[in-house]
């Protein structure tokens, strides 16, 4: 008999009583996904896959093991809580390991406010394909692409469930749906590539494959011809498509196990400006059809919204119970795991306030500069903050787009940047991160 995630998760925490366990959480993904890719107009690979994988944490007082397994069957459930058992009697002492109290867990939580789930029929293969084909076309349609390197569309459903020895209990399901599109224009060394993509929980909010074919095949076209910009220091213009990823390194830095560990540059910022006086960082866990939403935290807390950054200051850290416990202080919700390694802090949906101004009035505004619309590799210093990335993009002069360049490099210092930073007004709402585009003064650029 098929038996849900929930009972699988209860029969792996009862397995841990009889088997020894002090404590216990066991975590079950149970996950369907569908994904199609097409190469000159015909089917080039389609995959499905399904399946359900569990974790088991069991602690003996301060000790912990983890396991992990797909095989559901009683028998496996048995040998897994024997088996983390007997790991958690060999392990080290943790001092901050251990479950979330009674009093600590979320309660009352309404999972379908949220819509994580499309009700939709799943997708055939031949329907995926087609929105792939379609997205194909419209990119080898445009004027001055020479090839499509890619074409993709995919679906898929994860069903989750998280038991524990503290009572807690519970569950979601998500879906995803998913189109994108690589294009190239040029041949040979002067070939340049782009592309283009959505990724929606609903079927019926995604956009049209025809819409990301063509995007992504002008995208290409606009790259042709080009050139290292000049060497020196200048303006930067981080277009909304590669913004976020500032935002990311400020969240990799306030994040609580790299400020336990004191390998971070805002180790000592708490109550410090770390943006400018009038933007503001939200993290909000409760946006409906958003793929960072979620209920509760892989330990059974409930989930809230926050300002991380408020007018500018730093509020505090990202926290899960152990980060919390090492720092003396309380997690935060933002607990994350799969099902083969321990809860660790991580960020969910985060918006950061948009400017007045778009991104063409913040281009005049910055004369002469670079517009980074790509970004490969990075060399981030965790102690300092100083800042080095490969880029590519668009020279702007007197205000207005010159021409493509690629291979050079941009390069700051995190703390400087951020506290600089202009936003614009044209982030994607949608988007688990809303990021304007954010231009940044006297950015050293490294060129020709």
């Amino acid at each position: 008999m098929t038996r849900t995630v929930e009972e699988i998760s209860h029969a792996l925490i009862d397995a841990a009583r009889k088997a020894g366990a002090e404590a216990a959480d066991a975590l079950v993904v149970e996950g369907t996904s569908v994904s199609v890719e097409v190469r000159n107009g015909a089917l080039e690979n389609a995959e499905r896959s399904e399946g359900t994988d569990l974790g088991l944490r069991v602690l003996l007082g301060k000790r912990q093991a983890i396991v992990s397994s797909s095989d559901s069957r009683p028998e496996t459930l048995t040998a897994m809580a024997e088996r983390a058992v007997a790991m958690a009697r060999e392990a080290p002492e943790d001092p901050f390991a251990g479950l979330a109290g009674p009093a600590e867990l979320a309660r009352g939580w309404d999972a379908a406010a949220l819509e994580l789930f499309d009700p939709a029929p799943e997708p055939s293969a031949e329907i995926l394909m087609q929105d792939a084909l379609a997205a194909e076309a419209a990119a080898q349609a445009v004027k001055g692409v020479s090839q499509v390197s890619d074409a993709a569309a995919g679906y898929g459903t994860h069903r989750v469930h998280l038991s524990a020895t503290n009572g807690f209990s519970g569950g979601y399901a998500r879906s995803s749906r998913s189109i994108s599109c690589v294009a190239i224009s040029g041949h040979g060394t002067g070939m340049e590539r782009d592309h283009d993509g959505d990724g929606r929980t609903f079927q019926a909010d995604l956009r049209s494959a025809e819409e990301i074919g063509r995007t992504a095949g002008e995208r290409a076209v606009e790259r042709g011809g080009a050139r290292k910009p000049a060497t020196g220091t200048f303006p930067v213009l981080f277009d909304e498509r590669v913004s976020s990823s500032l935002i990311g390194h400020l969240m990799a830095a306030s994040n609580g196990a790299a400020i336990a560990r004191g390998a971070s540059w805002l180790k000592d910022s708490l109550g410090e400006q770390v943006l400018p006086a009038n933007l503001s960082l939200v993290e909000d866990p409760h946006r409906p059809r958003i793929p960072g939403s979620r209920p509760f935290d892989a330990e059974g807390l409930a989930t809230r919204k926050r300002k991380i950054v408020e007018n500018g200051i730093l509020t505090g850290w990202t926290l899960d119970l152990s980060s919390a416990r090492k720092l003396g202080l309380s997690s935060t919700g933002n607990a994350a795991r799969g099902v083969s390694g321990p809860p660790s802090p991580s960020n969910w949906n985060l918006s950061l306030t948009q400017g007045d101004k778009s991104r063409d009035e913040l281009l005049r505004d910055m004369g002469t500069g670079l517009l980074v619309t790509s970004m490969i590799g990075s060399t981030i210093n965790p102690n300092t903050g100083d800042y080095s990335r490969g880029a590519s993009g668009f020279w702007v002069e007197n205000g207005e787009i010159a021409y493509p360049v690629n291979e050079c490099t941009i390069a700051g210092n995190l703390r400087d940047m951020l506290r600089r930073i202009v936003p614009a007004n044209d982030a994607r709402a949608y988007l688990s991160r809303v990021v304007p585009s954010l231009l940044i003064e006297g950015m050293t650029l490294a060129g020709n």
